[in-house]
């Protein structure tokens, strides 16, 4: 019944429920949304697809991944990025894998991303990478019109 009431930030009723909620509006401050992106996005990279006209590009952003360590499906009109990240391969010297760490940030292991990205021609996908940044040119399918005569019985 309280739904009825046209303006609800003046119903009693609704008073003591702000009052609630009030307290938990510190959630929404800066330092507790982004308090949490490193743990949702530890494996996970950003990547960025554009539409040139005739192809699609897709830019992925992958430091300090080996080009060894990237492998590219296009499958079903899915592109899936994969790649890995060896802790041997972030290490710089041997006594730093003893040492006890007082906080551990960077990711080691796979990660893995798929995009829909349909009516590509599949035999003349490129890929190149360079600083860190992978790049996927996919060309458009070209639409072949075919003129077909129907005849009416």
């Amino acid at each position: 019944m309280f739904g009825l009431v046209p303006f609800n930030f003046n119903n009693p009723a609704n008073k003591e429920d702000n009052k609630i909620n009030s307290i938990f509006d510190i959630f929404d401050e800066p330092f507790f949304q982004n308090a949490f992106a490193p743990v949702q996005s530890a494996n996970s990279f950003k990547v960025d697809v554009k539409d040139l006209g005739s192809a699609y590009e897709l830019t992925a952003e992958l430091p300090g991944i080996k080009k060894e360590n990237i492998s590219l499906n296009y499958d079903k009109d899915y592109l899936t990025i994969k790649t890995t990240v060896d802790k041997e391969e972030k290490s710089d010297d041997t006594a730093k894998e003893t040492a006890k760490y007082l906080r551990r940030e960077r990711y080691y292991g796979e990660m893995q991303r798929s995009f829909y990205i349909g009516d590509i021609d599949s035999d003349n996908i490129k890929a190149s990478y360079k600083d860190g940044v992978l790049t996927v040119t996919l060309p458009k399918a070209t639409k072949k019109e075919t003129a077909t005569t129907i005849n009416v019985d």
